[in-house]
């Protein structure tokens, strides 16, 4: 419904901030909203800023924002944005997903930035719909909700619901929103004064590709560790990555020593153990789930290896107290 120009007008969309949520990608989806009114000259739409208690809420930079309206005292609004960033996984507040649920029975659209959509599963906001999630948040929310489809999509729009990546893909979702309900030129226009040179679609990447990020545009080291990328869990040997790459043993050490100045193993070994990390910071699976997730053998190895590569051991990373037999010094 989202994709519809409303029926009327000003379309009424409250933002719902949660602690830590993602200044940017909050930032992202309201300005665009503000200059497609200025742009066109009407009052195409109007926002409001709430919390779950009514009290200001500190995004992830530390700056506090103060709510503009009171949670029940809202009235004839179309749209509801959950603002989230940071921790949220962490977030366990039964009166968020309760007000999420008695809003969304009156007909609204509901969507979120960033690490929202994750509060939206909570809800149970996301059956049966299609859903996206910053890149950095996907393996775990795949952990914690395996039955809700998401995709690695910059954003997705699916019927009354809608879920965007974070960070400025917040802006290029909002574009898409305004060119389906107010036309492309309003959208160009309104892009043009962000010096937003192309509004990307839905199918947009989230991350740089590889060749960016690494800096290296060799075809078959690229190839190689999109191969490791793949196959974290279950990692393949050395022989097996040279061999469908089309190298020898030797040559896929040259490769790797050349261009990122480390073996092949150490380049997987690091791929496994920032996997890793992530699963520990944004879900609750034991410590043994989440190496066998990351291709480790056995707990006590994969302890070993977390804190030689990061300098404590994987419940210190989770602030808890270490087990007898681990080593506790950082």
């Amino acid at each position: 419904m989202i994709r519809k120009a409303p029926q009327e007008l000003p379309q009424r969309i409250v933002f719902f901030l949660v602690p830590r949520f993602s200044l940017i990608a909050f930032t992202s989806a309201l300005e665009p909203l503000r200059l497609a009114n200025r742009e066109s000259g009407k009052r195409l739409y109007s926002w409001s800023l709430v919390s779950v208690d009514d009290l200001p809420v500190r995004s992830s930079c530390g700056i506090p924002f103060t709510p503009d309206a009171k949670l029940d005292e809202l009235q004839h609004f179309h749209t509801v944005v959950v603002c989230s960033g940071e921790d949220v996984q962490k977030v366990d507040d039964r009166r968020i997903y309760s007000w999420l649920r008695r809003v969304d029975r009156t007909g609204v659209d509901v969507g979120a930035l960033c690490t929202g959509a994750h509060i939206l599963a909570k809800a149970g906001l996301l059956d049966g719909y299609s859903c996206t999630i910053h890149w950095e948040n996907l393996a775990g929310f795949l952990e914690d909700f395996p039955e809700i489809e998401v995709t690695p999509e910059l954003f997705e729009i699916d019927r009354n619901r809608f879920t965007c990546a974070g960070g400025t893909a917040a802006l290029d979702m909002m574009l898409n929103v305004i060119s389906a309900q107010h036309g492309h030129e309003l959208a160009s226009e309104v892009a043009d004064q962000f010096m937003h040179e192309r509004i990307r679609d839905q199918h947009d990447q989230q991350r740089m590709s590889l060749p960016i990020r690494l800096g290296v545009r060799h075809p078959k080291l690229l190839a190689v560790i999109k191969l490791m990328e793949d196959n974290l869990e279950e990692p393949l040997t050395r022989i097996q990555l040279a061999r469908d790459a089309g190298l020898s043993t030797r040559q896929l050490e040259r490769l790797f020593r050349k261009y990122l100045s480390r073996s092949p193993a150490r380049y997987y070994l690091e791929l496994r153990l920032n996997k890793a990390r992530l699963l520990l910071l944004q879900t609750n699976m034991s410590v043994i789930d989440v190496a066998l997730a990351c291709g480790f053998v056995s707990a006590s190895h994969f302890s070993k290896c977390y804190r030689d590569f990061f300098g404590r051991t994987p419940r210190k990373e989770r602030g808890l107290p270490s087990l007898a037999g681990e080593d506790d010094e950082d």
